[in-house]
């Protein structure tokens, strides 16, 4: 039986431990941006996230969600809203690191329900950003079909003093 000294690291392999540490990182830094006031996560997976640029999740629509008892109960919805702050979730996270606020939002087209266990795949394109502004599209789409749209999600640095206040 012949045995093998181990190998010493090379400068790839250090290099490559370096990129999936910050990887590593960046999805933590999106996960906890994710997390809502309540401490649920707007989505529950992320599967591509370019700071900047665009973010690709999944969320998850359990049959156990409390809002299908009241919307409706023969013919249970995820309301709109809440695809909605999965969608600004997911856009604060492609915005990078900060405190982002959602200002505002345009051109929302939701069109088809969603329902108890359907997995909804969201994207979210980064159109412009700056240190005090993002703006992006958005798209949530149910096993390829597209089920809603948003042409202009507008987040704002909470650095940021809106016209009027302050």
């Amino acid at each position: 039986m012949t045995t093998t000294a181990p190998q010493p690291a090379t400068a790839d392999t250090a290099e490559q431990t370096a990129t999936a540490t910050v990887r590593a990182a960046a999805l933590a830094r999106a996960r906890a941006r994710a997390a809502g006031a309540e401490g649920l996560p707007a989505f529950d997976r992320l599967l591509e996230l370019a700071e900047g640029e665009r973010a690709v999740a999944v969320r998850n629509v359990p049959a156990t969600l409390e809002c299908f008892t009241a919307h409706f109960p023969r013919h249970p919805v995820l309301p709109g809203v809440l695809l909605l702050e999965s969608l600004a979730a997911l856009a604060r996270t492609a915005a990078g690191p900060g405190d982002w606020h959602l200002a505002g939002v345009r051109g929302v087209r939701f069109k088809h329900f969603v329902g108890p266990g359907d997995q909804v795949h969201l994207t979210v394109e980064v159109n412009e950003h700056n240190p005090q502004r993002t703006e992006c599209r958005a798209t949530a789409r149910v096993e390829g079909r597209v089920v809603a749209t948003v042409r202009a999600l507008t987040l704002l640095s909470a650095t940021t003093t809106r016209e009027g206040t302050a």
